[in-house]
């Protein structure tokens, strides 16, 4: 990881993503390193007094120490319905652009050691009509680390997760499995593979359960 942090993307919308990330904060924190979460897109927000907030970005500032990211900050771009969020931004008029999330990682930069970015759906989820989350990663000068959804088909979608994220000039440090199906079959068989396959180290193996900071669950010696 970098001394700025590190960009968390999935297999898959609903893999885990934010499990992962709250792990690899808690992680970081034990370390005694100043860590902090960011959600630079996010659709599916709720209204609330205060504005639109998502659950995700919320979690990550709850998991952010010792000093909690503002939501603006965590959260530059939120949207409300649950879909795409170039598709989203459209709807109401909104380009999304790089620079408000520069800005926003510069000010998170100033009061932390790490901080964790988590993307938004997949690898190649557009971020607007022009923007891809590479461009996000590679404006950040971050290193990226895959959370793989245990399930059947995440194989290829895993495989073909680390192909794009090497072949848009980004580099892979590492991959999280996170058992999203608790029922799958040959889990070991499964991670093996991945393991052979995949050109960086599994950081860990997180279990199915609600509770989304499991602190210790991940080999953070790289990090």
């Amino acid at each position: 990881m970098s001394a700025h942090g590190v960009f968390v993307t999935g297999t898959d919308t609903g893999v885990g993503k934010t499990h992962a990330s709250c792990a690899l904060l808690a992680a970081l924190r034990a370390r005694g390193l100043r860590a902090t979460g960011m959600k630079p897109v996010a659709s599916g927000c709720r209204e609330t007094p205060a504005g639109l907030r998502n659950d995700d970005a919320e979690a990550l500032i709850a998991a952010s120490a010792p000093m909690p990211p503002s939501y603006d900050d965590c959260n530059p771009y939120a949207f409300a319905p649950p879909i795409a969020p170039h598709i989203a931004a459209r709807a109401i008029g909104i380009d999304v652009r790089l620079e408000p999330m520069l800005a926003a990682h510069a000010r998170l930069a100033r009061a932390a050691d790490r901080i964790v970015v988590e993307g938004v759906g997949g690898w190649m989820a557009p971020l607007s009509e022009t923007l891809m989350q590479a461009d996000l990663v590679r404006a950040l000068d971050v290193p990226v680390i895959l959370v793989v959804g245990l399930r059947l088909g995440c194989l290829s979608h895993a495989l073909l997760s680390a192909r794009a994220i090497a072949a848009d000039g980004a580099l892979l440090v590492g991959w999280i499995a996170n058992r999203i199906d608790p029922e799958m079959a040959e889990v070991d068989a499964n991670l093996a593979t991945l393991r052979a396959r995949i050109d960086a180290p599994l950081l860990g193996v997180l279990d199915h359960v609600a509770d989304r900071s499991p602190t210790g669950a991940l080999e953070t010696a790289t990090l």
